[in-house]
């Protein structure tokens, strides 16, 4: 697989895609995706964490900026609360492979004199109602948005400039945003940066995963939660907005050289496959039952987030 392949692989969208070629052809190239730090780790955030290690194996110099200060401004915690989950979430994040990259702690870039500036430049351009819109595209639907919730979309976009990078990673919904930074940005001296938007994923009942109704499985969980998660998910025999093959294809194959679906003899045997393309291919035609895919996804779930709970300690 090229770089491009592995830069766009798993992907919704590239903005643009011919200023994506020519980033991969420099010498040097930075890319970043910004986390507000959380006390679970899961799935969700693993999508774009698999994403930058494919970027970072395509040749970028990958940055990880944990947001503490977008966190408290958004009402996540105290800035002592937040500062010590985003350690925790670096863990997470070097043991699911991003090791060798740079981390930045969000207050120690967004409280400079040059940052705080370039937020009050920007924040003469953009109408609150653009502001509001985007923020509503990131799942945060207010009623009644206090002024902090405001300078949060405007703060991204500054981050994307001060760190210097290239290429903005997130998923769809971060995408009103990303296009304020493209379209805003040169007015401070700033090149519009390449976006790439990775989807959002069902939880593991087919619906929207949240924290409150618990549908997801973290990097916390033991193997007999896995396990249990596993079984119950919803697996219809129709391959769209399937979850057990959405983890199968942003979480398991981005990791293994092959996947083996183990079966007795009786029921066709082992299978194994060597691309998602071709493990979806057979389960649409019936070829693979639901309950075996479920048990596969929960063996190698299993392994990879032993890993990561291994490394955390």
């Amino acid at each position: 697989m090229d770089a491009y392949e592995l830069a766009t692989r798993n992907t919704v969208e590239v903005v643009t895609d011919d200023e994506l070629k020519e980033i991969l052809t420099r010498p040097t190239k930075r890319v970043y995706a910004g986390y507000e730090p959380s006390g679970e780790i899961h799935l969700g955030h693993l999508v774009t964490v698999n994403k930058l290690v494919d970027l970072k194996n395509a040749g970028f110099d990958v940055v990880v900026l944990l947001a503490d200060l977008h966190a408290f401004l958004n009402r996540k915690g105290t800035m002592e609360q937040v500062a010590e989950l985003a350690m925790y979430n670096r863990r997470c994040f070097e043991g699911l492979g991003l090791r060798d990259v740079e981390y930045v702690l969000g207050s120690d870039l967004q409280l400079d004199r040059d940052y705080e500036l370039m937020v009050l430049r920007l924040s003469q351009q953009i109408t609150l109602n653009r502001a509001t819109r985007s923020m509503d595209e990131v799942g945060r639907q207010m009623e009644a948005p206090t002024v902090s919730q405001m300078i949060y979309p405007i703060m991204q976009m500054v981050d994307i400039a001060r760190l210097h990078v290239d290429a903005a990673v997130g998923g769809i919904d971060q995408r009103k945003i990303h296009m304020l930074a493209r379209e805003h940005l040169p007015s401070v001296g700033y090149p519009s940066p390449v976006c790439i938007h990775t989807p959002i994923l069902n939880g593991l009942d087919g619906k929207k995963m949240s924290s409150s109704s618990g549908n997801y499985i973290s990097v916390a969980d033991s193997a007999e939660e896995i396990q249990k998660k596993c079984q119950k998910a919803f697996c219809p025999p129709e391959c769209d907005e399937n979850p057990v093959l959405q983890i199968l294809q942003h979480h398991i194959f981005p990791r293994v050289t092959e996947v083996g679906v183990r079966r007795p003899a009786k029921f066709g045997g082992d299978r194994v496959f060597q691309s998602y393309s071709d493990l979806e291919d057979a389960y649409r035609k019936g070829e693979i039952h639901p309950l075996d895919l479920k048990k596969t996804v929960a063996t190698y779930l299993q392994e990879i987030l032993a890993d990561v709970r291994d490394y955390v300690g």
